[in-house]
């Protein structure tokens, strides 16, 4: 089945060859239920800084980034703003929706112009009545992710500072970077309080293990652009 995003793509823009019907919460499906699943969505655009979904709205769709970059952050109480993550073409938004009443935790923004696929929960619940194998795969592959996240911060609870932060750093610039001939330059600013909330530290602790990452040239500092080096890299 040809995929029905293609006609929607944005000009040159990063596209993910990846499916809605082929996401991991999807996985273990039969063929027949992989085309619902298709048919059955939504093709949404967004413009630079639109809002995908916003922190305290109701979760109401599960959504694939086709094309696009999405800047997921939370406010603080103090009217502080946090960089959570950036999700990139082939990323999921939204599991939330499979929880009743599940407000969204966080915030969604379009950092470039951005075309995700997407399933609202009333969609989703509908197609369940008429595939209910579709309802008991989606349970066991959330199950198993749980697992899966479950170790990955016991394995980060155990690892120093200075190793959980150069791992957050060289998973964006793999994820987001663009790769040159000195090394994979982070074309966005990271501020040391987002990196703080992203390995659970102080801004401080952040400051002073920057100094030494920097000090070490395991990362370079280009005007507000952060660079790491191939040979650090290996």
């Amino acid at each position: 089945m040809s995929c029905l995003c293609e006609k929607l793509k944005p000009k040159d823009s990063e596209w993910s060859q990846i499916c809605i019907g082929q996401l991991w919460v999807f996985e273990g499906l039969r063929q027949a239920e992989v085309e619902a699943v298709i048919r059955g969505a939504l093709r949404q655009r967004y413009q630079v800084g639109q809002s995908v979904f916003m922190q305290g709205d109701t979760a109401k769709q599960i959504s694939l980034i086709k094309a696009g970059r999405v800047k997921l952050s939370k406010l603080l109480e103090d009217g502080t703003e946090l960089t959570l993550d950036i999700r990139k073409p082939g990323d999921f938004l939204g599991e939330y929706i499979f929880n009743d009443d599940f407000n969204y935790p966080v915030s969604a923004w379009s950092m470039e112009e951005t075309l995700v696929c997407s399933f609202t929960k009333d969609r989703f619940e509908k197609l369940v009545l008429e595939y209910p194998n579709i309802g008991l795969q989606v349970i066991k592959n959330l199950s198993g992710r749980i697992v899966q996240l479950t170790d990955r911060v016991g394995a980060m609870s155990q690892t120093h500072l200075e190793e959980r932060l150069y791992r957050v750093l060289l998973n964006v610039a793999r994820e987001h970077g663009e790769k040159k001939e000195e090394g994979y330059v982070i074309q966005f600013p990271l501020t040391h309080e987002d990196l703080g909330f992203l390995i659970g530290a102080h801004r401080v602790s952040i400051t002073r293990v920057m100094k030494r990452l920097k000090d070490s040239g395991k990362i370079l500092q280009m005007g507000r652009k952060l660079v790491l080096p191939l040979e650090a890299m290996t």
